[in-house]
């Protein structure tokens, strides 16, 4: 209990990435104590900081990107590293007095969490819709509040409309929760808001949630499928002056969009 204490104390401090000067969620971690910060130099990679996957994989998680590391970039790592956990560095409260089975996304924490009968299962990084498209004026934002998925698909699911024109961007293991909004693993997790509307997520763990916890209900029978609430942004981001080590967001469906198992050709 003591434990569970400290870490749902540690969680309200948690900052969003908006309300520092960089948009990467990591950089904003830097003025807490319980962190050091590594500034990037050629030949540093994932692999060779953190040669343990499940430590490399938390730092990850804590800095909201798997993304390839560039000379420059700066990572937050917590000064506790060897007694790190996925509990001790979540965002969220380890339980909720809500017993439902249910996902929450926040977007201001760059988060996706599962709970279970009130307990936290799971947590992980997303990268959600921007507030302009990157190829075009209209705005990108995530479709916000309270559904049930209805469908999902597997690791062949593709964009029917990105990127425009053909179509065929890699969404796999999708899980549909509005029309075209969905929750998709994604190689793209730059560690601020960049898709153009749907929830991305560490590939691995759309597949965990699409394999292992997220049912899409019974409509004959009118048994809704598993709960996802959307959190609307609260403070607005910068990402949008922040795009030049990023890459191009190909990979989400928009309102109007449709889904397809093909093996079209994705983007290059």
């Amino acid at each position: 209990m003591q434990m569970q204490q400290i870490v749902l104390s540690l969680s309200l401090f948690l900052p969003s990435v908006s309300i520092f000067a960089s948009p990467y969620y990591g950089s904003s971690l830097c003025a807490y104590p319980q962190y050091t910060c590594i500034k990037i130099t050629g030949g540093q990679s994932w692999q060779k900081l953190f040669p343990d996957p499940e430590k490399r994989d938390l730092v990850q998680r804590l800095n909201r990107t798997y993304n390839d590391l560039w000379t420059g970039k700066t990572i937050a790592v917590p000064v506790d590293l060897k007694n790190a956990t996925m509990y001790s560095l979540s965002p969220f409260p380890t339980t909720i007095g809500d017993k439902e089975k249910q996902i929450i996304v926040d977007q201001d924490k760059l988060a996706w969490v599962a709970y279970e009968n009130g307990k936290l299962v799971k947590w992980g990084p997303i990268s959600s819709g921007r507030d302009r498209c990157s190829d075009s004026s209209n705005s990108c934002r995530t479709l916000t509040g309270i559904y049930h998925f209805f469908s999902k698909e597997n690791a062949k699911c593709r964009s029917a409309i990105f990127p425009i024109g053909r179509g065929g961007a890699e969404m796999p293991w999708c899980m549909y929760y509005h029309k075209g909004f969905a929750l998709h693993g994604a190689n793209d997790i730059p560690g601020y808001r960049a898709s153009h509307g749907c929830v991305r997520l560490f590939t691995q763990d759309a597949y965990w949630l699409n394999n292992q916890f997220v049912s899409t209900g019974d409509h004959e029978n009118n048994v809704l499928g598993t709960k996802v609430t959307i959190r609307p942004v609260n403070i607005t981001s910068k990402e949008e002056s922040y795009d030049d080590n990023a890459t191009t967001d190909t990979t989400e469906t928009t309102d109007s969009a449709e889904s397809t198992e093909s093996n079209d050709t994705t983007e290059e």
